[in-house]
């Protein structure tokens, strides 16, 4: 008889060139929660990446990718792809999933309203919460990889 596989969680990232949100779920997918937003570029969301691994068990990393909409690359896809194969060098056994990030930002920033949220407060937000949603997407769509 064999054991049941264990499921791990999932990470997901809002890159920026400023500031990275990262958000997390838990292995059942129940519960998906925004994290920190390091600012500081690649390095800084390298080092709060190792932080946030080395704390969870995690399987996915689900990147937020900048497509147009009309389907192609957006103007920073390159920036999100060195990311990505810095990621891969330093942990190859995540699975990488780029998501489809087209008006995450949007819809982060009407929960963060309708949460109350305003200005600043909002602002220190929008990218954690824009990872957030991310991971639900992802989540929703089955966890396609």
């Amino acid at each position: 008889m064999t054991s049941p596989i264990k499921k791990k969680g999932a990470l997901a990232v809002d890159h920026g060139s400023k500031r990275t949100g990262f958000a997390a779920t838990d292995p059942m997918r129940l519960i998906v929660t925004p994290l920190e937003a390091p600012e500081g570029g690649d390095p800084a969301a390298l080092k709060e990446l190792a932080k946030l691994l080395e704390e969870r068990d995690i399987s996915h990393l689900v990147v937020g990718y900048p497509w147009n909409m009309d389907g192609t690359k957006g103007g920073r896809a390159a920036e999100v792809d060195v990311f990505i194969d810095a990621v891969v060098k330093l942990y190859p056994e995540l699975i990488i999933v780029r998501q489809d990030e087209r008006l995450s930002t949007k819809e982060a920033e009407e929960r963060l309203r309708e949460a109350g949220y305003h200005g600043a407060d909002r602002k220190a937000r929008r990218d954690p919460w824009s990872a957030m949603v991310l991971l639900e997407d992802w989540i929703r769509e089955g966890e396609p990889v």
